[in-house]
């Protein structure tokens, strides 16, 4: 694992504003003891400060006990961030009795325009405090908000699957989810499937006979598709140093796949990544003519799903989408059901939400000039760009 390149640039807990936070949380187990034995309990205040790299280990092991834990919450995530894109580590850590018992994965990103913005978390769907207690939650998020505001950032953003409950946050309900629960027969997932979607999964099985290959060494032909299918949408890609630093970081977490027909060029690439129980189904990229011919996102989903039926994982998870767009009713379609998230920002500097998306009519025009840039220029704006669209 590499270490932070960028260690210096983090403030002291003091200097951001994070003093002992006192929030009465869940007893310990010393105090239940001595509450048994009669004794009166002395309950532990939660210690809320900035994280460092020697807390890695705690951090990634309270992650992976909380529920609201993810992939994107993990240090790993964090120091591939770091590395390529070169935002700050600003992670919050909320300790009860010495021990750590809360994150806040956060991120100072900035901006071409010189604002900057605290994330929670970059190039992330999923993001705000993973604890082992609600408290530690709620201490977490106003240590941020106070962060955020000696920092003078533009607004922090907490890319939350649930509402932490924290008064004075503003709420965006863009973006759905799509999160089911896995059978334990890998035949149920073709029985549970919509009919249409069974029956074109199936044909092009049969007709071009479709398979898939997994493997590191993919993250190339995942690169090259990747950038062809966002050039398509009129949008910048992610750089090839990206998928490479997450492989290093998240090391078995991270699966790449390419699917193709029959003695054929990859037709297809998807990185998706494991924690816990759950696959996240994450980046994909395709030909052209990979979906009107083969019908390759079918098959790919349905093949991911049967692959963690195997492998003893109980849910999938096929990503975010914009409440309405055309992914968002493909997931659907697929049978899949959405849920909000409950995504919570806390504007400082900034008056508005972030608006930079496809669903803002004021990008089309970038869209389509983008879409128009020969290949080779596409590649090297991406590769700048990319740091600026967190």
């Amino acid at each position: 694992m590499s270490q932070a390149t960028a260690m210096g640039a983090r403030r002291p807990a003091a200097d951001a504003g994070l003093m002992p936070t006192s929030v009465q949380g869940p007893l310990d187990p010393a105090d239940a003891a001595r509450t048994e034995a009669g004794a009166p309990a002395t309950p532990q205040p939660l210690v809320v400060r900035t994280l460092t790299r020697s807390d890695d280990a705690a951090r990634d092991a309270v992650v992976r006990a909380s529920s609201a834990g993810s992939i994107f919450h993990l240090a790993g995530w964090e120091r591939a961030v770091e590395s390529v894109f070169h935002h700050e580590p600003r992670t919050l850590g909320a300790f009860q009795g010495g021990e750590l018992v809360g994150v806040l994965p956060l991120m100072l990103c900035r901006t071409p325009t010189f604002r900057r913005h605290l994330v929670s978390m970059p190039y992330g769907v999923y993001g705000g405090p993973a604890s082992l207690a609600s408290a530690a939650d709620v201490a977490l998020v106003q240590a941020a908000g106070r962060m955020a505001e000696d920092e003078r950032v533009g607004r922090l953003e907490l890319r939350c699957e649930r509402d932490p409950g924290v008064p004075g946050l503003v709420g965006s309900e863009l973006y759905a989810a799509f999160v089911q629960d896995l059978p334990d027969d890998p035949e149920e997932i073709w029985t549970r499937m919509p009919k249409r979607a069974r029956a074109e999964v199936r044909k092009t099985i049969e007709r071009n006979g479709l398979s898939i290959s997994a493997g590191p060494w993919y993250a190339n032909d995942l690169y090259e598709l990747f950038h062809r299918s966002k050039k398509h949408l009129g949008s910048p890609a992610l750089p090839r140093a990206w998928y490479l630093a997450l492989i290093r970081e998240l090391g078995e977490g991270v699966i790449v796949h390419v699917a193709r027909a029959a003695s054929s060029q990859p037709l297809a690439a998807t990185m998706s990544f494991v924690h816990g129980d759950k696959l996240d189904f994450y980046y994909i990229g395709v030909t052209d003519d990979a979906n009107r011919t083969y019908n390759v996102t079918n098959f790919l989903v349905t093949r991911l799903q049967e692959m963690c039926v195997r492998r003893g994982l109980k849910r999938f998870d096929l990503g975010r989408s914009r409440v309405g767009s055309g992914p968002y009713q493909f997931k659907k379609n697929q049978g899949f059901e959405p849920r909000t998230l409950e995504y919570r920002y806390k504007l400082v500097g900034s008056r508005d939400l972030p608006s930079f998306n496809p669903s803002n009519p004021k990008t089309e025009k970038l869209r389509e000039t983008w879409g128009k840039l020969p290949d080779w220029a596409t590649r090297a704006l991406s590769d700048r760009l990319m740091r600026y669209l967190p």
